[in-house]
Parts: C-alpha cells; sequence; structure tokens
C-alpha cells in the first residue's frame, strides 16, 4: 500500500512538473521572421533628375578618353547620402526620361550605374 501511494505521488508530481514546464515553454515553436519588405511601388527620387545627365559618363558612352576610366565623381556625388531604393529610383527616372542622351538597356544601364556609386539595386526593384 505505501508503494502505491509513493507511486500516485511521484505520478502526480511529474504531472505538475510537466505541466509547470510546458507552460512555462508556451507553443517551443520559433517565432516566425517577418516577411521580407518588398520595395514601394513608386519609390521617390529626392534629387533633380535633369542633373544626372552626368551619369551618362559612367557608363562609358561620352567624353571618354582612350585608356582613361568614366569617372563617377560628378554622377555619384548628385546621389551621395541617399538609400539605395532612392539612388536606383532616380537613375531609373533619369533614364526612362532619357536624361543622359541615350537609348539605353534600362535593367543593365541601372545596375551598372548603380553599383559604379558603390550601391545595389534592391531585391525586387523594377524599373518601370
Amino acid at each position: 500500500m505505501a508503494t502505491t501511494k509513493l507511486s500516485a505521488t511521484i505520478l502526480i508530481l511529474s504531472f505538475f512538473l510537466f505541466a509547470t514546464f510546458t507552460a512555462a515553454c508556451g507553443s517551443c515553436q520559433p517565432k516566425p521572421k517577418p516577411a521580407p519588405k518588398a520595395p514601394p511601388l513608386n519609390p521617390f527620387c529626392p534629387r533633380d533628375t535633369l542633373k544626372l545627365g552626368v551619369c551618362a559618363d559612367l557608363l562609358g558612352l561620352v567624353n571618354v578618353l582612350v585608356g582613361s576610366p568614366p569617372s563617377g565623381d560628378k554622377c555619384c556625388a548628385l546621389l551621395q547620402g541617399l538609400a539605395d531604393l532612392e539612388v536606383a529610383a532616380c537613375l531609373c527616372t533619369a533614364i526612362k526620361a532619357n536624361v543622359l542622351g541615350i537609348n539605353l538597356n534600362v535593367p543593365i544601364a541601372l545596375s551598372a550605374l548603380v553599383s559604379a556609386c558603390g550601391k545595389t539595386v534592391p531585391t525586387g526593384f523594377k524599373c518601370g
């Protein structure tokens, strides 16, 4: 009889301990990671895109001296302090408005210009 009471007591204590630790853990499932934010549909360029005509030099199409790589000083200086998305929006607008004075393959030109200034085109960004 003493063994039965001891077994019953151990069983009850085990249930309490199990219930206590499971309740403390909650569901014990890791919290889901938030989905990455998609870039805004209409990103804004806070710069005068007409001034971005100097960025054509970065594509090596205008004013290129033989043996001298194009300089991004003027173009990148205009985009200084902007986030990657804003830089992409500005250069996309400049390419589409043809302020560079040349017809370009938009995705390739955008990628080249953005990377020349040490920035990256944000994932999912579409120049459209």
